[in-house]
């Protein structure tokens, strides 16, 4: 540790006097990592289908295969993020790259649905350890406060980004090559980006870490893994079933103890102080709304594409694009807008822009086409482009460098929780509606207990058991079915919207508009303090 400025002064430059060529090429290999970890949140979406003709796998086991990646990752984010902080956040991120690339090619080749889930699990490991170390080099790496606006705006580019076209490249991967390519293809970016990384990433880590938190990150993993499970699954087993009532409650215990713990000692996994903060608070809120949205948007409208517009998966990712492009150009713009305007209204004006866009997609009928659409996805798309920079360089600006890895983690916790509750609520919205509107028509038909089951399930069974049914009462039944679909996306869609809308409202009241001075972050070319040094460069190791 360097006590003084002197000692700093003789052994080491800061990262802040790296050139501008190699800061440049550490945030491409970071938004390269970046846009990996992103695409795998929805690529496996269009595999799905080939994958239950492959490996045989059930409802239950395909919910596995997605959701045991989401758990692992959420649940390890603060772990690794404080791991990071304190043993080189270059070491953590070089290890989750390893990690990572095996998971990926263990699930490319895996036989059976249980390796895969295993396999998924082993990449949502690797995941939680790159993903909070590509925002804390960031920030260590462009310390002054309009450089590392401007970076986290291209690294929420890339992230929104990856989310939108992972089923394009999904579809197209599934035209050439079998099930196991969605998950291949991460192989070999993950080697280059190892190989750029050892080269090109400067390594950075606190002075001054707090000695390491077992029982802090035991009961963090613990509790975000309960609340993840319970929402993952009571759109299945209902809200009200008691294994998914035992795992609320459970995690409501789990982090309460988290929380006394936390506070109760002198060396905490999260400072809780941080919390006291109303930027860095506000923006995690809102960066947790905007994922709720935005997934759930996914998880309706790629259903509604194929099941009732009859797009392939191709077609499918395709059709995702209007997002993708205007998250790409919209949100490296959002922090020149921020900076000129304040963090408030752009991060405000995203929010009710998200709920306006998803107000008027809920006026979706059976009889709309996809050109309906186009607009009010790009007014989401433009929203959620608009509050993920700001929001995220909030975050970030608001704490030392020293902690950049557990605020890394925590703004990352929130999107992933925020992404799963958004698919909880509008798949429970969209479930109890589709089963209200078909279990009356079902009712004094003569159909088997189990065939009832597979079509009140999903529009996905209802439309196969009418592909089997002759004549009119085939297409009458595919045609309910697929009306109580869009009437439970437009129930989903409402409640997403107004949930949307009152986080703006609470944005506009609780975000401060302009930053304070970020802690710890020197201007450029002054005297570096002893808050982070960069320790490849304090050794002399490039």
């Amino acid at each position: 540790m360097i006590d003084d400025q002197s000692d700093l002064e003789a052994h080491a430059p800061h990262t802040a006097n790296l050139s501008r060529a190699r800061r440049r090429a550490t945030l491409a290999v970071l938004c390269v990592t970046l846009l990996l970890i992103s695409l795998d949140n929805t690529i496996l979406n269009v595999a799905l289908p080939s994958i239950v003709r492959s490996l045989h796998a059930t409802s239950t086991q395909l919910q596995w295969i997605v959701d045991a990646f989401a758990i692992f990752f959420a649940g390890l984010l603060l772990t690794f993020g404080a791991l990071g902080d304190r043993l080189g956040r270059k070491w953590v991120f070089m290890a989750g790259l390893v990690v990572f690339g095996a998971g990926s090619a263990l699930a490319a080749w895996s036989g059976t649905p249980d390796r895969l889930t295993a396999a998924r699990a082993m990449m949502g490991v690797g995941a939680a350890a790159l993903m909070p170390c590509t925002l804390s080099i960031l920030t260590n790496v462009f310390t002054a406060d309009r450089d590392r606006a401007r970076a986290i705006g291209i690294w929420s580019g890339t992230a929104g980004l990856g989310v939108a076209i992972g089923p394009m490249l999904g579809g197209l991967l599934l035209v050439h090559f079998w099930w196991g390519s969605v998950f291949l293809i991460n192989v070999p970016i993950a080697a280059v980006g190892l190989v750029a990384t050892a080269l090109l990433v400067p390594n950075s880590k606190s002075p001054h870490a707090r000695r390491p938190d077992p029982l802090g990150a035991a009961l963090s993993m613990v509790g975000i893994g309960l609340l993840l499970w319970a929402i993952i699954e009571a759109p299945n087993r209902t809200w009200t079933s008691p294994l998914v009532v035992g795992a609320l409650v459970g995690s409501v215990v789990v982090i309460g103890f988290f929380i006394v713990w936390e506070r109760s000692i002198d060396h905490p996994l999260l400072p809780l102080e941080f919390f006291g903060n109303r930027r860095y608070s506000a923006a995690i809120a809102s960066l947790a709304l905007l994922l709720f949205a935005l997934l759930g948007l996914f998880f309706l409208f790629t259903q509604y594409l194929q099941f009732s517009l009859g797009f392939d998966p191709l077609e499918t990712g395709l059709a995702i694009g209007p997002i993708a492009l205007v998250l790409l150009v919209v949100a490296p713009m959002s922090v020149i807008i921020a900076r000129r305007f304040g963090t408030k209204p752009v991060v405000a004006g995203g929010l009710l822009l998200v709920a306006v866009g998803l107000g008027l997609l809920s006026r979706t009928t059976v009889h709309s086409t996809y050109l309906d659409a186009v607009p009010w996805l790009v007014c989401i798309g433009v929203g959620v482009g608009l509050g993920l920079a700001p929001s995220t360089e909030s975050v970030m600006g608001s704490l030392p460098r020293a902690d950049a890895g557990v605020g890394s983690a925590t703004s990352d916790t929130s999107m992933q929780l925020g992404g799963a509750l958004g698919v909880a609520v509008i798949g429970t919205a969209l479930n109890i509606r589709y089963q209200n509107f078909m279990t009356p028509l079902l009712a004094h038909q003569p159909i088997p207990s189990a065939i009832d089951k597979l079509i009140l399930g999903s529009l996905g069974g209802a439309l196969a058991v009418a592909a089997h049914v002759p004549g009119k009462a085939g297409v009458a039944l595919a045609g309910a079915a697929r009306h109580g679909f869009v009437s439970g996306m437009d129930l989903g869609l409402v409640a997403a919207s107004i949930v949307v809308a009152v986080a703006g409202l609470v944005v506009l009241v609780a975000l401060p508009n302009r930053a304070p001075s970020a802690p710890a972050d020197p201007p450029q070319g002054s005297t570096p303090t002893p808050t982070d040094v960069d320790a490849d460069i304090r050794h002399g190791r490039g």
